[in-house]
């Protein structure tokens, strides 16, 4: 049930409530009654707050011209208000009013949902998830554990495939990977002698250092739990064994592949996912998140939700509704506001104000830190860190509304959920290094997802939609790695920059699918600088919140100088892709912090 301090009838009669006579107050009758045992989270804890403030304004310690303010500062208070409504931010609010506090989630634009929406951006029935799409990251979490059966009873319902990815060379050759573990080892055994062993030592690798990896990827870091996890891991292997498996697992993708796997088939499978984790084949760490994700689509495919992302939400708003929570659009939140080192509600663009005992901000670094408290509010070493913080590279996505599905090089393709369009890690890495050097890829890697494959409820009978995701791509366009595109002298993505560099994708995939040229009824393509316009945590087109390098990873995710979701303000957290463990739709940060705040 909501809990909230009733706001005054009137000024005047707030006013003559408060004046207590001075005597009175003298005498210590009304302290010694105030001197009771605090509850936690009360109505009546807020009442002995103020009536505390009342006798320091008849003592003097505060003039009475304060009492308008305060009178102003009385509005209904939250237990906790949240800022951003985006997959964390709809996990910690269903956690912590399904648990009995007063939660008020506060969204900007006029759509909740943050990144997850679903749009009929082509044409009349045609259903695209616009920015994000699958959930195999959150049914593999623990917020889908404590609430998946509440958001299933709410409406949310899953479609899956038996082979929730694959590849497609140039030359046509293929490879799928499936649901199960030895259809895998047989088919990669088939394409090369020990392959299939390969593959197999690398999903056990996973499994048998478990508990090691997923607290390193998943758990609070600064916590005890984390510390006696890895002192037992130390005490069981022993500090050198132990040293060594954390060295090993700072190899990168293209090292692991090109020394292990002998197929350059399976190669060109794995070596794309590592872009779907901020990383790139050449980064540190990238072959542990490479057989991470190998591993966590065998065990549950690639979920995507029946009718579009966006029922995703609307099972989320049902649960928190039904608790008690409130969500509000189109309120902007433009100040924390902080007193005496502790926040104690926003600010709306409108000059509203919202109040509360807890503030979560679902923002990034440079948001919270830059524009949403004041600098005095800050510590500059923080401070410093914020500015400093780097963002990755940009996304464009291409979506189609088709007249009939794909006709790709073999059948078994029409059944993938995420296709990868690529040459293998080389191509990968070239690709990258060209976008990070502000240059549009010559041969980016291509995603394409095919919902219509697994979801006839996304377009008309017949039909189908199609998600190309190009995820090597430069916020600001220094030049054309193939020498064929004009670039703007400003490096600004402009309409006919994202057209063209469109084509240049859609030719590239109807190579391979000889059927898509004619059968294209509408596109709609979304630069880097629509993506930020559409979302302003998505900083020039940066899916991620921001460079998941080893630096701006775990323990020093947000920001070297603060830990967890905490921040140097009390009572103010920090939760988003931005922070520990980073981007994907899991909503991890998310439950962490309800859990902090006595979610159970």
């Amino acid at each position: 049930m909501s809990r909230a301090i009733p706001a005054p009838q009137s000024e005047a009669g707030f006013t003559a409530s408060l004046l207590v006579s001075e005597s009175k107050v003298k005498n210590g009758n009304l302290q010694r009654n105030l001197q009771r045992p605090r509850t936690r989270d009360t109505d009546a804890d807020d009442g002995f707050r103020l009536a505390r403030r009342v006798i320091r304004i008849v003592n003097g310690a505060v003039s009475c011209h304060h009492l308008q303010d305060m009178a102003a500062s009385l509005s209904p208070v939250s237990d906790v208000l949240i800022v951003g409504s985006g997959i964390n931010s709809l996990v910690c609010a269903a956690m912590l009013a399904r648990s009995g506090r007063s939660v008020c989630v506060i969204e900007r634009e006029a759509m909740l949902g943050g990144c997850i929406r679903t749009e009929e951006l082509t044409l009349p029935g045609f259903r695209h998830d616009t920015l994000s799409a699958a959930h195999p990251l959150f049914v593999a979490g623990p917020a889908y554990a404590a609430l998946g059966p509440a958001l299933h009873a709410a409406g949310l319902e899953y479609r899956n495939s038996a082979v929730p990815t694959g590849v497609l060379l140039p030359d046509g050759r293929h490879l799928v990977l499936a649901t199960s573990r030895a259809a895998n080892v047989e088919r990669f055994e088939r394409e090369a002698r020990g392959d299939g062993a390969t593959y197999a030592a690398a999903m056990n690798e996973v499994k048998d250092n478990a508990d090691l990896v997923f607290a390193l990827l998943g758990n609070e870091l600064w916590s005890g739990g984390t510390g006696r996890t890895l002192l037992k891991q130390a005490w069981k292997r022993g500090m050198h064994p132990f040293a060594g498996f954390v060295g090993a697992s700072l190899a990168s993708c293209r090292a692991w592949l090109d020394g292990a796997v002998r197929s350059d088939t399976l190669r060109a499978l794995l070596a794309p996912w590592v872009l779907h984790t901020g990383l790139g084949p050449d980064s540190p760490l990238s072959a542990l998140m490479a057989k991470v994700v190998a591993f966590t689509l065998e065990a549950v495919g690639m979920p995507l939700v029946r009718g579009g992302n966006a029922n995703t939400v609307a099972a989320f708003r049902s649960i928190i509704e039904a608790a008690g929570g409130e969500l509000r659009t189109g309120a902007d939140v433009v100040r924390v506001l902080v007193e005496g080192g502790t926040a104690r509600g926003v600010e709306l663009a409108d000059g509203s104000r919202l109040h509360a005992r807890e503030v979560v901000c679902n923002v990034t670094p440079t948001q919270l830190y830059g524009r949403l408290l004041a600098p005095a509010d800050v510590p500059e070493a923080v401070a410093g860190q914020a500015r400093a913080w780097r963002y990755g590279k940009g996304n464009t996505q291409i979506h189609l509304a088709l007249s009939e599905p794909p006709r790709w090089p073999a059948a078994a393709l029409s059944e993938v959920v995420y296709l990868h369009l690529s040459a293998g890690p080389e191509a990968v890495s070239r690709a990258v290094n060209e976008a990070e050097r502000g240059l549009l890829p010559a041969e980016p890697t291509i995603c394409v997802s095919q919902p219509s494959a697994i979801d006839d409820s996304r377009a008309p009978p017949g039909q189908c939609v199609l998600w190309i995701q190009l995820p090597e791509c430069p916020r600001r366009v220094r030049g054309d790695a193939a020498g064929l595109i004009d670039v703007p002298a400003d490096g600004a993505w402009t309409e006919a920059l994202r057209e063209a560099y469109a084509d240049r994708v859609v030719e590239r995939v109807a190579r391979q699918a000889p059927n898509l040229r004619d059968s294209i009824l509408a596109r709609r393509v979304l630069s880097p600088a629509d993506l930020e316009r559409m979302n302003m945590n998505l900083v020039g087109g940066d899916a991620y919140g921001g460079d998941c390098a080893i630096d701006q990873s775990f323990l020093w995710r947000p920001l070297r100088a603060t830990r967890n979701h905490a921040t140097p303000v009390r009572h103010l957290w920090h939760i988003g892709a931005s922070t520990h463990p980073g981007p994907g739709l899991g909503g991890v940060s998310g439950f962490h912090v309800a859990r902090r705040l006595g979610a159970h």
